[in-house]
């Protein structure tokens, strides 16, 4: 489904991403590990459109992605969730994740401000899907509250429901249980492995390597923007390289 071939990225002339290749299959979980600074972040940023790589090509579903503006992108099937909180925090729960379906909206201007009655159909069909997504992740008692005033780990549920309110084909997920309790962690585990079962395409960044090795099906590993390994989780976990270059490091600062 996403073919990512010999991305380059450099700031300031030092390189975050080296030609780095992969491929992530469609209905399987994919993660992207590595230690802070590998490029996982600005790889992410490259698929979804907020970052434009200098070199290589990414294909997604056999179409050229990597020159597309980052708006264009949802409109593919392609939806993410940020390494740092990126809601409207004076907005609330269900106006966050109405902004998800920014896709399915009424696109004319004229339509939406004469409040035609097809305009206000179609709204209210939105609102439903949104309530029905914020049910799913036990959200809907809080939909008309600031999502300012919420706990941090409900923020990251809002996040969430808000990626997959448009039913996206890809879903990137940057350090989603980040900042998480255990409850909290194992909650969105489950989440993710319901996915999973549903079929969804996902590529996850996550230090947390218990959640990694128990949800993904495929693991790629980066250390200072190269490819270093790729492959099951298994194989992954008994790596030298990657035991040299991250395991072992996260085990001595445990």
């Amino acid at each position: 489904m996403l073919k990512i071939d010999g991305i380059s990225k450099h700031f300031g002339g030092l390189p975050a991403l080296e030609e780095v290749s992969f491929n992530c299959r469609e209905g399987m979980t994919t993660a992207l590990i590595g230690p802070n600074g590998a490029g996982k972040s600005t790889l992410i940023n490259c698929i979804a459109g907020s970052l434009f790589p200098d070199a290589g090509v990414i294909h997604f579903q056999n179409q050229r992605i990597d020159g597309l503006p980052p708006h264009q992108r949802p409109y593919l099937g392609i939806s993410r969730t940020f390494q740092n909180l990126a809601l409207f925090p004076r907005l609330t729960v269900l106006e966050n994740v109405l902004t998800g379906l920014t896709p399915e909206a009424e696109q004319s201007f004229v339509k939406s401000l004469l409040r035609l009655p097809a305009t206000r159909h179609r709204e209210r069909l939105l609102r439903l899907k949104a309530m029905a997504m914020l049910d799913n992740f036990g959200l809907t008692d809080k939909a008309r509250w600031p999502v300012s005033i919420l706990s941090y780990g409900d923020r990251k549920r809002v996040e969430m429901a808000r990626a997959l309110v448009s039913g996206p084909r890809l879903l990137l997920l940057d350090e989603p249980v980040a900042g998480l309790n255990s409850a909290e962690t194992a909650r969105i585990g489950a989440e993710i492995r319901r996915l999973h079962g549903a079929g969804l395409t996902i590529l996850l960044v996550e230090h947390d390597m218990d959640l990694v090795m128990s949800v993904s099906d495929h693991i790629v590993v980066l250390d200072g923007g190269r490819l270093i390994a790729s492959g099951a989780p298994e194989e992954i976990r008994t790596n030298p390289r990657v035991i040299e270059a991250y395991l072992g490091r996260m085990s001595v600062t445990a």
